[in-house]
């Protein structure tokens, strides 16, 4: 069924056809229309679960970290100095390897002040063990808020599921709402390998030791190290999760792709730009401008920035001239993250074959300054001409 929603209530509508038994909610702009329509589904009996508001971000990841070690579905969302305020947390449910689900809906951070859209807040948070998906329209929302739940639970690694503020939160655009007997057959129960029980009293993630130990079960247990090291190897592993997830969902609703990337015109193109979220689509408007002008560009939408689909970027990059990245976030004194996890990727797979392109890094849009198509145009065009400068460029900057 054909609906017009606005994203958050995309997401929402997401998280209700996912049945989580738990949501902990605190409000933050432009998230909080998710997690109050997520209370009226609760309030009018469509949603049977526990809606617990609390007094901060770093609260609602903690009730969710409390519910999902019970054994329970549960979500939250957050947006900017919310995600932030929950770093511990955040890092303590990638430890703890709990299946979490939570919205970012990207937002600047302070300071000074900005209620606007880039996506500094979830590339800061990119190291904490977390998966993130980037999702550039409403139908990927709904979409990728079902398939994380079931890789989350599959995995045991807590999920992102990003998008735009106000570019996406807040605008209305038509999507497919699933039926919900579709979602139950894609995505079962969720059963913890391991869950609380008052009946049988135990401590999880106490204070470990930095060398493997003998447990209270004369049994040789993990050391902090190896916990890592588990976590890192099980996120990487998630890659061939994903693409199975993948691939249930277009059996169950008849829709997919590739998982990783999402590729326009790249086929024969000669450069490529590449994005997450909404702004790659907004890219495909100049390069059909710059098809029409003979120019061979095309887009591709990084889906999964972490773990980061490395061998299959490299092959799609492998031969083009030019990559020409445009993020909204900087990791300041060097570049933008992505374009610096672009040019690791393609020098591992691809230096010393002749087909390492130029990679071009474009800055827009931070703190939501208009990231105009025009501007876009031309910075991509110029790109196609050589490498523009070493450094980032600026689009839209005003000194």
């Amino acid at each position: 069924m054909q609906i017009i929603e606005d994203g958050n209530t995309a997401a929402a509508l997401g998280v209700r056809l996912c049945r989580p038994q738990v949501i902990a909610a605190y409000p933050i702009t432009p998230q909080t229309p998710l997690t109050e329509k997520l209370s009226e589904y609760v309030e009018e009996g469509s949603l049977a679960a526990e809606y617990i508001p609390v007094e901060s971000e770093h609260s609602a990841l903690a009730v969710c970290i409390a519910a999902s070690s019970a054994g329970s579905r549960v979500f939250t969302a957050t947006s900017a100095n919310g995600l932030l305020y929950m770093h511990e947390q955040i890092q303590w449910a990638a430890g703890a390897r709990l299946p979490i689900v939570m919205c970012v809906v990207n937002r600047a951070v302070g300071a000074p002040w900005n209620i606007w859209n880039d996506q500094q807040d979830s590339i800061s948070q990119r190291d904490t063990g977390w998966i993130q998906i980037y999702c550039a329209d409403h139908q990927q929302i709904i979409d990728t808020v079902i398939k994380a739940y079931w890789l989350a639970e599959k995995v045991s690694i807590p999920i992102m599921v990003c998008y735009d503020g106000y570019i996406l939160s807040h605008t209305f655009m038509p999507f497919d709402l699933p039926q919900q007997k579709k979602v139950d057959a894609f995505l079962p129960p969720f059963k913890p390998d391991y869950a609380l029980n008052p009946d049988e009293p135990a401590n999880l993630n106490t204070v470990t030791l930095p060398d493997v130990r003998v447990d209270v079960h004369g049994e040789l247990a993990h050391g902090y190290m190896e916990i890592r090291y588990l976590l890192q190897k099980d996120t990487r592993l998630a890659l061939q999760e994903a693409a199975q997830a993948e691939k249930r969902f277009a059996e169950v609703f008849g829709r997919g792709g590739d998982p990783y990337i999402e590729p326009y015109l790249c086929d024969d193109a000669e450069y490529i730009a590449v994005g997450l979220g909404s702004i790659t689509y907004q890219l495909r408007v100049c390069v059909d401008e710059l098809r029409r002008e003979g120019i061979k560009v095309g887009v591709m939408g990084v889906r999964y920035y972490r773990p980061f689909p490395d061998k299959v970027i490299a092959g799609a990059l492998k031969g083009k001239k030019a990559v020409i990245v445009f993020e909204k976030a900087i990791s300041y004194g060097y570049e933008g993250a992505l374009a610096s996890d672009l040019k690791s990727a393609l020098y591992e797979y691809l230096a010393g074959t002749g087909s390492l392109p130029v990679i071009q890094n474009y800055i827009a849009g931070i703190g939501g300054r208009e990231i105009r198509t025009d501007n876009l145009t031309k910075a991509l065009k110029a790109a196609t001409k050589g490498r523009v400068a070493q450094e980032p460029v600026w689009i839209g900057l005003k000194l």
